[in-house]
């Protein structure tokens, strides 16, 4: 241990004692004739420290991604979380449910469970394809809610980078920006399945036998 400002003693092979000690003092003397802030100067600093730290926002790390499938829809690509994904299923059978809006296609029985079917064709103003053998549905689950959105055809599953998406581009237009995630680089098209899920306008509530 050295003393900022005082010479090293020089080695010699044996320790000098004394000189250890009177160093050691001399530090312990220069500490406690430092300032000591006292309980309520304590406190001041305390709370100035919890201000700075609630101003401080909080960044996504540079490396965080999310999960999404990825789907067609009227050849445009798009992309929802699997965290709000129960299952992909395969469409067959659809009873149609008279007095709901035209974007509901209708409901159909996954193992028993009756699930409302709903058409984001219809629902984003997209162009119509019609029903093919590729159609799939992919349920969406929250605690409170569940419910299927049509899709055209099934891509995959990919991790995107949240630092690569985009806000908005000019093109897109209408509905779909309300529900919107964001766009990557190569034009996926990622909703925003919380909203999608917590709007009542997307849900069938009566009951129909199937």
């Amino acid at each position: 241990m050295s003393i900022e400002g005082e010479s090293k003693p020089m080695q010699t092979g044996r320790v000098d004692w004394a000189e250890v000690h009177r160093r050691l003092e001399k530090a312990r003397s220069a500490m406690e004739q430092g300032w000591k802030p006292g309980p309520a100067e304590k406190e001041k600093i305390l709370r100035r420290r919890a201000h700075v730290l609630a101003k401080e926002p909080k960044k996504a790390g540079a490396g965080e991604t999310i999960e999404v499938v990825e789907f067609s829809l009227a050849r445009e690509r798009y992309g929802i979380e699997t965290s709000y994904v129960r299952e992909v299923y395969p469409l067959r059978d659809v009873t149609a449910v008279p007095c709901t809006p035209s974007f509901v296609l209708g409901i159909i029985n996954v193992r028993g469970q009756i699930i409302s079917l709903i058409d984001l064709k219809k629902f984003f103003d997209l162009p119509e394809r019609g029903l093919g053998e590729l159609n799939k549905v992919i349920i969406l689950s929250s605690e409170s809610m569940e419910f299927g959105i049509l899709s055209d055809v099934i891509i995959g599953v990919r991790s995107l980078p949240l630092s690569g998406l985009q806000p908005s581009i000019p093109t897109l237009t209408g509905i779909r920006k309300e529900y919107l995630r964001g766009i990557t680089e190569d034009r996926l098209v990622v909703l925003d399945a919380g909203k999608l899920i917590a709007d009542k306008t997307l849900i069938v509530n009566e009951e129909v036998g199937l």
